[in-house]
């Protein structure tokens, strides 16, 4: 991945459109919830601050309202109470109504789908990777200049011409990822990135998350893979399945906590038995890792 460090458009370069940027939390979460129809409750009193350049994944169970919280945080819906600040700027349906505001919000906040069909929509790859960066009124030389680097990096020059509907779901992947690359933003929320992924393209994704934190992205992720935030050394709020916070930490503090990951839903107990007694074994597609 030593290409992807070279790529002067992705390391951070900070614009100005009257709003601060020089904060060092980059999300700001004061007492989020959110019910969707009013009636059922997805997120509940969530506070939580993610720094620039941190790595920080959010966990929990399926329903525990993950994907919701990441949602929140790119503005594709709103809180029903709370703050959210990014930058130190509020972040709301009122404030993203002002364009310049919007701009300054949207170059900075990529965000990749768990499921990469409702992402791309573009006739190519090409297509794809250029339409962001064409949207932010970028001009067609460098949105090619960095389609292409951006290709190369993903291994997905073959590719450039194919429609998505001719791609695996690893390709997919890439693509989404690489659409959301070719606009150079600072933060990158990813839902459950490994969802269906084989091992291959587990690794690449691995590898290239690194990376491009070392070129100075903040990364956050909504996932239920701990393998994935333990090999990625994350900080990280639990989300329990009453759709509230139980702790933020490192992860190799929440993940040799098996009591609370099993109160989370995350591990489980498996009961057998050797002749006539019973005995309790807890279980995990998770492996500890030793470093």
């Amino acid at each position: 991945m030593t290409g992807l460090r070279a790529l002067s458009f992705l390391l951070l370069e900070f614009y100005f459109y009257g709003f601060e940027v020089i904060v060092k939390d980059i999300i700001c979460l004061k007492g989020i919830s959110y019910s969707y129809y009013d009636k059922f409750p997805a997120v509940c009193d969530i506070s939580l601050s993610i720094g620039e350049g941190e790595r920080f994944a959010i966990i929990g169970a399926n329903g525990s309202g993950k994907s919701t919280l990441l949602q929140i945080m790119n503005g594709l819906i709103g809180q029903s109470s709370g703050k959210y600040f990014f930058r130190g700027n509020e972040v709301s349906e009122k404030t993203l109504k002002d364009k310049g505001f919007l701009r300054f919000f949207r170059e900075r906040v990529g965000y990749v789908f768990q499921d990469s069909d409702v992402q791309l929509f573009c006739p190519t790859v090409l297509d794809e990777l250029l339409y962001g960066p064409l949207q932010l009124g970028i001009e067609e030389k460098e949105a090619l200049d960095r389609a292409f680097e951006v290709m190369q990096i993903l291994n997905i020059e073959n590719l450039k011409d194919r429609p998505s509907t001719m791609l695996s779901g690893g390709e997919k992947k890439r693509v989404t990822i690489g659409s959301v690359l070719t606009m150079n933003p600072e933060i990158l929320l990813l839902d459950e990135p490994t969802n269906g992924l084989d091992p291959r393209t587990q690794v690449f994704l691995v590898e290239l998350m690194l990376a491009l934190n070392d070129a100075g992205k903040t990364l956050v992720m909504a996932t239920h893979d701990l393998s994935l935030v333990d090999e990625l050394h994350m900080q990280v709020a639990l989300l329990s399945e009453e759709h509230k916070m139980v702790k933020i930490g490192p992860s190799d503090e929440i993940l040799k906590d098996e009591d609370l990951l099993l109160s989370a839903n995350l591990i489980h107990e498996h009961v057998h038995y050797h002749g006539e007694e019973i005995h309790k074994h807890r279980h995990s597609h998770f492996l500890f890792h030793k470093h």
